[in-house]
């Protein structure tokens, strides 16, 4: 007959769980958004306890699955445990429901990015439940900022400071797919024809040809926060038709959003 559990046991089980627990939060808030299988894998840790530990990390508060995907994110009531990631986790958190409840309006694919080293990368997403959509598996997806919607949105709204910063580290990195877009003259048309839309618009091919977006600023106190945009295949409707109607509902959303973050 085996021996009942002793007080010490007990307790060295729940100092293995709270260990796991904390290494778990600490990884996903290292790593900004991950699906629980590669936390298993990196941590070693069997499949069943980690999705445990994360359902009672979410049911305390302190990380929440992605509305879109299969990712999991920390929470703002994790933000102590470092600077990278908060944010763009709060951003997520409220951009899901609102993409749930704007999909069946807008049919079409929607994507939330933030700006990180040059790039537009996803971090919600409806690809993988519209209809509409040529693309899967796009979370995590890194956009090229010259040559997409979102990231014509970030550059035309940002700060002065951050926009010159940014144009620099692309011309260091020297993609020769960003060449043509650099130009000056070409480039501050594009900026400034986004301005005075508010929206921005990729619809010449420049980067997966068969699709067309528009983009509009996620804005608070002053800053761009992200972006959202609007995917569409080029050869089913026109820039105009899809600016006129479904610019609304993104600002709506975008806005939305914004209003939807913790002072």
């Amino acid at each position: 007959m085996p021996s009942r559990p002793t007080s010490s046991s007990k307790a060295s089980g729940s100092v293995r769980s709270l260990s796991r627990g904390l290494a778990i939060l600490n990884y996903v808030n290292k790593m900004g958004d991950i699906r629980p299988g590669e936390i298993a894998k990196a941590l070693e840790l069997p499949r069943p306890t980690v999705y445990r530990l994360l359902a009672t990390l979410e049911e305390l508060g302190y990380v929440a699955f992605s509305a879109t995907s299969s990712y999991v994110r920390v929470t703002r009531y994790a933000a102590a445990l470092g600077d990278g990631y908060a944010l763009t986790s709060e951003l997520s958190l409220a951009a899901g429901p609102l993409f749930a409840e704007y999909s069946q309006r807008l049919v079409w694919p929607l994507d939330l990015t933030v700006y990180n080293n040059a790039a537009m990368v996803i971090q919600e997403t409806t690809h993988g439940r519209s209809p509409m959509s040529i693309d899967r598996g796009m979370t995590g997806y890194r956009l090229p900022m010259l040559r997409t919607s979102s990231g014509r949105a970030y550059l035309a709204f940002c700060s002065e400071a951050e926009r010159v910063l940014i144009l620099e580290l692309l011309q260091r990195l020297n993609d020769p797919d960003d060449g043509p877009f650099l130009e000056q003259r070409g480039l501050t048309q594009v900026l400034e024809e986004t301005r005075a839309r508010g929206v921005a618009v990729r619809d010449s091919g420049e980067f997966r040809p068969q699709t067309g977006s528009i983009a509009v600023p996620v804005r608070s106190g002053g800053n761009v926060l992200g972006c959202v945009s609007m995917i569409w295949i080029r050869t089913a409707m026109s820039s105009q038709k899809a600016l006129d109607q479904f610019a609304e509902p993104l600002l709506e959303i975008a806005s939305r959003i914004a209003g939807a973050l913790p002072d």
